[in-house]
């Protein structure tokens, strides 16, 4: 049987929450990472505009959630059976999707955008050679791309850092009781997409993108990380990376 075929930017936390209910799921598959910008040339013929994008059995799966459901579908565990418990996780994967990635993300790249080398590692790590050789190139063009269309400015980010916080506050929340994971007592879709769309402000290690080490981010950068990290929910998502990555 062809292995799936499994599209995606080489730091995307959206890719890594699919990446991570790949790798759970046990079902070997094929990584095709791309450069920003190339990765359209990939994804358009398969049905999607951005990443990931999952090409599986003759179907095409072009939405992070709906890749999970995918593999739950085939046995991954990613939700639970109980319904009131599946809801549950449904309700806080959509969250964590609308109202954490998006503003991690923002967070990152303004952090990062003024570091091109460290962005030119992080998004041509394993892409082919020739978009590795054109990343350089075209790195100008993109970064004013994901200025605008991510409408990057300083007043955009300090929100985005506070509704980051105020998800990270919900978590924390959540997890007074003392419970391990945040719906049920196993690890679900919500606990993956919370740790993986996180990601951008922890740079965890384990993170099986490509984000910088954090030793490798500028002194400023490095405290606020420390602040994200030194949370109850920052360190509840850095455990399970360290114990279910």
């Amino acid at each position: 049987m062809t292995r799936p075929r499994f599209i995606t930017m080489p730091h995307s936390h959206y890719c890594e929450k699919a990446r991570w209910a790949l790798d759970r799921s046990g079902i070997a598959y094929v990584e095709e990472a791309h450069v920003p910008l190339f990765h359209r040339r990939a994804t358009r013929p398969a049905g999607g505009s951005s990443v990931p994008v999952l090409v599986h059995d003759g179907k095409e799966y072009t939405d992070s959630t709906d890749i999970l459901l995918h593999l739950d579908n085939l046995g991954a565990g990613l939700f639970p059976a109980d319904r009131a418990l599946r809801d549950d996780v449904m309700r806080l994967e959509e969250d964590f999707d609308e109202n954490l990635g998006p503003h991690a993300r923002r967070w990152a790249y303004w952090r990062l955008l003024p570091h091109s080398s460290l962005l030119r590692r992080a998004m041509s790590r394993g892409v082919p050679r020739a978009e590795r050789a054109l990343l350089p190139v075209i790195l100008p063009y993109a970064k004013r791309l994901i200025r605008t269309r991510l409408k990057i400015t300083a007043a955009s980010v300090a929100r985005s850092a506070e509704r980051v916080r105020e998800v990270f506050r919900q978590v924390e929340s959540r997890l007074g009781d003392g419970r391990a994971f945040l719906v049920g007592d196993a690890l679900t879709a919500a606990d993956i997409t919370f740790a993986s769309l996180a990601a951008p402000v922890l740079f965890p290690p384990g993170y099986r993108g490509a984000l910088p080490a954090l030793e490798e981010l500028p002194t400023a950068v490095q405290h606020e990380v420390a602040g994200f990290r030194n949370c109850v929910a920052g360190a509840f998502a850095l455990r399970l990376f360290a114990e279910h990555r």
